[in-house]
Order: structure tokens, then sequence, then C-alpha cells
């Protein structure tokens, strides 16, 4: 296969929040993709260690990341960027979580774009985000695009899960989310997911609420409907190294989804 994908990732974005916010386009999301609603993400359930066990397809007790501080780690995995970037791919990535950088290492990237949700406020940053993602995967087509939204995720901890501040930022997300996929729906394979669920004001913890995360896999590989199986966040690197046409690493511990 050589075919482009784009990951979107709404941080702390509970499944019930899909059906909870009322946001228009939850219901063509379930019409446009494959979908889980409980897939699984790890433990400890904290966005950095989510997100490195998501793009090196190991669990947090292999890369070593516990906490929201990147540490080096021992026995380096090569993460999803370091193989697309050894086949050949180009890898473009829009946040606004600063942490997220060491997600790659140095080359791998074709393109960054980050701005400061802390800075700009987490709103006006996600627009920022997927303003530019817009602009930038339109003009350059890159291979492979992250784009990280972060409202959601601060919503929660300041205001709590599920409360109606919470379900604004989901709102919004699903807004800028919904925009992205349907400009390039036909060009691109798109995942739609969370790292992480949460609870009252935070996450971290092995309850179904942090654990539990949506997944939407939209393109011609994945028949619109409920999946069969639970897939965990380890399975996205795999199956997006296939989508692309590269190997996977031979540490990765997840399955591709095709």
């Amino acid at each position: 296969m050589s075919k482009k994908v784009l990951l979107i990732l709404a941080d702390g974005f509970r499944p019930d929040a899909l059906t909870a916010c009322s946001h228009p386009f939850a219901a063509r999301l379930y019409e446009l993709g494959s979908y889980c609603l409980n897939a699984l993400t790890v433990y400890p359930s904290v966005t950095l260690p989510c997100h490195m066990s998501l793009f090196h397809s190991v669990s947090p007790d292999r890369h070593g990341i516990l906490t929201n501080t990147y540490v080096p780690q021992v026995r380096p995995v090569n993460g999803l960027c370091e193989q697309l970037r050894a086949a050949g791919k180009t890898c473009a990535f829009f946040y606004d979580w600063e942490e997220l950088r060491d997600l790659s290492r140095p080359s791998s990237l074709a393109y960054s774009y980050f701005v400061s949700g802390s800075a700009y406020t987490y709103q006006k940053a996600d627009r920022m985000i997927a303003k530019e993602a817009l602009r930038y995967i339109g003009e350059e087509a890159p291979d492979f695009a992250f784009v990280y939204l972060g409202l959601t995720d601060h919503a929660g901890h300041e205001s709590g899960w599920m409360t109606e501040e919470y379900l604004t930022a989901c709102r919004q997300s699903l807004e800028e989310a919904g925009r992205l996929i349907e400009r390039f729906l036909e060009d691109y394979t798109i995942f739609f997911t969370a790292d992480h669920g949460g609870h009252g004001r935070t996450h971290g913890t092995m309850e179904d609420a942090d654990m539990r995360i949506p997944l939407f896999c939209i393109g011609p590989d994945f028949a619109p409907g409920p999946m069969r199986d639970t897939p965990s966040i380890m399975d996205l690197a795999p199956t997006a190294a296939r989508l692309a046409g590269a190997l996977p690493a031979s540490e990765w511990e997840g399955k591709s989804l095709i």
C-alpha cells in the first residue's frame, strides 16, 4: 500500500461525550467510519505515556515514559515517524502541547507547527492548529499528518469531565475535526481518536472512564459500522505504517487493523 494518513486526536475526549455534546458531526462520524467506542488506551492513562504508546506501539513499561515528563528511552524503539521516514515518507505535526515534541526524533518530520495552548488559550490554539493543518496539508499533501487538539483535556482539568464547559470544548473539537475530515476525506485515510478519558477533574487510573477511548477509522479499507474486536491505542502505528507502505518496527506490540 501507499496511502496518505491523517490522525486527529482530541486529548481527553471520552466516548460518551460524542452523544452528550450534541454536535451534528458526531452522527456524521458514525456514517463515515468503522468505529469502536470502547477502544483501550494504556496505563498510566496520562497524556505523554499514552502518546508514546500510540506512536511507538509498546506499553509504558517498555518505552519508560510514566508521567508527562519525557525521559530518554534506555532501549530506544523506533516510532511511527522514524519508520515512515525510513520508507521515504513525509510527516507533519500540528500540536499545542509542547511535550509532544518528543514523540519523534530529529530529522523524522518534514514539517512541525506548534502554538502554545497555555499562552494563547486552548480555544484559540486549537483553531490555529486546525487552520494551519488545513492550509499545509492542502498545499503540501504530506504522507502522514498528526493533528492534536488539546482543548478537551484542558477543559476537563479546569471544570471536570462531562461538565457543560467540557462538552462545549468537545463541540469545538468536533467542529475542527469535521472541517479537516470533510476537506481531506477523498485523499486520506483518517483516524479520529483520543489518548485517554477522564473523571472528575483528573485521569490516569485504570477506571473505564480513563481507559476507554473512541476510535473512528475512515477510508476505503474500513467498512462503516461497529468494529468486531476491541482495538488498542498501540494498534494505530502498525495500521498507519501499513497503509503508508512502511515497515513496522520489530519491537512493536500492536497489530494492524487491516
